[in-house]
């Protein structure tokens, strides 16, 4: 095998996007002032929230101080994270008018804030009774409210911890949007959504988001790429996000995990490989659970792992598999980094304040809500894997979405910025920085702890069905509907189809936009793949 050589630290690169968690959520206990680093965590501050008058306790106990979670579900259930929720968490603003209310229930001004305030991090409480209280019926009492005032400690997240310690962790990484999954997800991979604000109504993602992407501009350069995406999820967000653009690559450039394993295994990476956790049911995203919202019981049973278990459990094979990539040619660990990140943090605490940015067009009329995109979403975990990596690094500067963006087009040569925001973002390329590389079999080996058995009953999967996956079945299958494509009868009013026929038909019309995300992995490959002209025909 050559020397491995720092020139070609960047040759290629992998990231892995997780779901709805901040940095204080999960990494703001990962360094101490013991440690001697410059880390903006939690350790030594004194933290909290106030509680709002109206809310249980909100006269006598005024606040709720920022402790340890010892719920591996918290919060449960989930948070607010649309903008006008973020609105309150970010600036304390809840709208008379808008308390208790959630979804299409909220109605102007949305709890925005005048034109310039500055975030004061003081509305997570505030929001999260009136979220409660929305999706529960009855005002949550004060220990199920202050759970949104906790984070975890390395020990309960060994996997996403162990690896931070052992390379490099951005405190400063911030959502782009001060919103939900697909605006910022968009972000990641195109440097704006269109205008879109709100993931809802999710059927405006397959004809509205035009905006050009990472994938496209890849190919204009030469350059290859795939989407792998965590069984058994069917569909990938990505794809859903940039149907108008991508919607030509579905049946090809969208594969299952164990793909990843295999290439990385055999120096057969793409040059950007972007990995997607199961967000749907049982998810291995991170993701809060969802089962007290949905449920007339106090859990579910399918749901309550998902929310922080599952998720160190997939980063364990993402990085297991990324450690593997040895081959004496092609990706390897040598020239692809991994970059582990979030989209965004979903409405759980954070102490640091977003700053302002610059809209992604500044020529371009507001989007949904009015909002101008001046302003980002607060901060999220990121850290940077490669042999090129100090151990133990942290980076302190401002770093964002578009900073992927940014670098690839600065290391690859990709031309122009897509958008205002992508310019003015800070690249990473330079914190590969080590003279020489150190050796995979140095690096930690960190064990996730164990992921409680769920249940599979169609009746349960289809009532903790994720937020996303809600509402991303019935936009499908309208879209199929469209399409030509025979549906169910059970569902020909998909927005009140049943939990048990949703998930069956969910599968099957994903199947039909991604048909290799549905491929039993049990029969051999020509048995169960259509040719790619074929899968490529289905899919439009």
């Amino acid at each position: 095998m050559p020397e491995p050589d720092r020139v070609h630290a960047l040759d290629h690169i992998v990231v892995v996007l997780f779901e709805n968690r901040s940095f204080d959520n999960v990494l703001g206990r990962l360094y101490g002032p013991e440690d001697g680093k410059e880390f903006e965590g939690v350790i030594g501050k004194d933290l909290s929230n106030p509680i709002p008058e109206w809310a249980e306790h909100g006269v006598d106990r005024n606040t709720v101080p920022y402790t340890v979670a010892t719920d591996m579900d918290s919060p449960n259930p989930d948070s607010g994270e649309e903008w006008y929720h973020t609105n309150t968490q970010l600036f304390g603003r809840v709208d008379d008018h808008n308390r208790f209310k959630i979804g299409e229930g909220v109605t102007k001004p949305w709890n925005a804030p005048p034109p310039g305030a500055t975030p004061t991090m003081d509305g997570f409480v505030a929001d999260y009774i009136s979220t409660f209280t929305g999706e529960i019926g009855r005002q949550p009492t004060y220990d199920e409210y202050a759970h949104i005032m906790t984070g975890y400690t390395p020990e309960q997240l060994p996997v996403i911890s162990g690896i931070a310690r052992d390379f490099g962790v951005f405190d400063h990484w911030f959502a782009e949007v001060p919103s939900q999954t697909f605006m910022n997800r968009s972000f990641w991979t195109a440097a704006q959504s269109s205008g879109l604000v709100v993931n809802s109504p999710m059927r405006k993602w397959l004809t509205a988001n035009t905006a050009p992407t990472l994938f496209e501009r890849l190919e204009a350069h030469g350059k290859t790429w795939k989407v792998y995406v965590m069984e058994p999820m069917p569909i990938s967000f990505t794809g859903v996000i940039h149907y108008p653009r991508l919607v030509h690559r579905l049946a090809t450039h969208f594969v299952p995990f164990s793909e990843f394993e295999k290439d990385a295994a055999a120096g057969t990476l793409p040059d950007f490989s972007l990995i997607e956790p199961n967000m749907l049911a049982g998810h291995g995203d991170y993701h809060p659970a969802f089962g007290r919202s949905f449920s007339a019981t106090v859990d579910l049973e399918l749901d309550s792992p998902s929310s922080m278990l599952s998720g160190d459990a997939f980063l364990a094979r993402v990085y297991a598999a990324y450690r593997s990539a040895t081959s004496d040619s092609g990706p390897n660990v040598w020239n692809t980094p991994l970059l582990i990140g979030w989209d965004e943090p979903g409405g759980t605490y954070d102490h640091v304040p977003p700053g302002a940015v610059p809209p992604p067009d500044p020529a371009a009329p507001a989007g949904e809500y009015g909002f101008t995109f001046d302003r980002s979403g607060y901060r999220v975990p990121a850290i940077l894997v490669s042999p090129w990596v100090e151990p133990g690094a942290v980076y302190n500067d401002e770093y964002r979405h578009t900073s992927l963006i940014a670098t690839l087009t600065k290391a690859w040569g990709l031309g122009e910025p897509f958008t205002q925001r992508d310019a003015s973002a800070r690249t990473f390329e330079h914190l590969l920085s080590r003279e020489t590389p150190r050796d995979p079999a140095s690096w930690t080996t960190p064990e996730a702890l164990a992921v409680p058995d769920w249940s599979m009953d169609p009746d349960v999967v289809g009532k903790a069905l994720s937020g996303l996956g809600r509402g991303v079945g019935p936009a499908l299958i309208t879209k199929a509907k469209e399409l030509g494509v025979e549906v169910a009868v059970g569902v020909a009013d998909p927005d009140n189809a049943q939990p048990r026929v949703i998930v069956d038909v969910l599968r099957a019309i994903a199947g039909h936009f991604f048909p290799l995300l549905t491929v039993d992995p049990a029969q051999p490959d020509d048995a169960t793949r259509d040719t790619e002209q074929d899968a490529a025909t289905r899919a439009t």
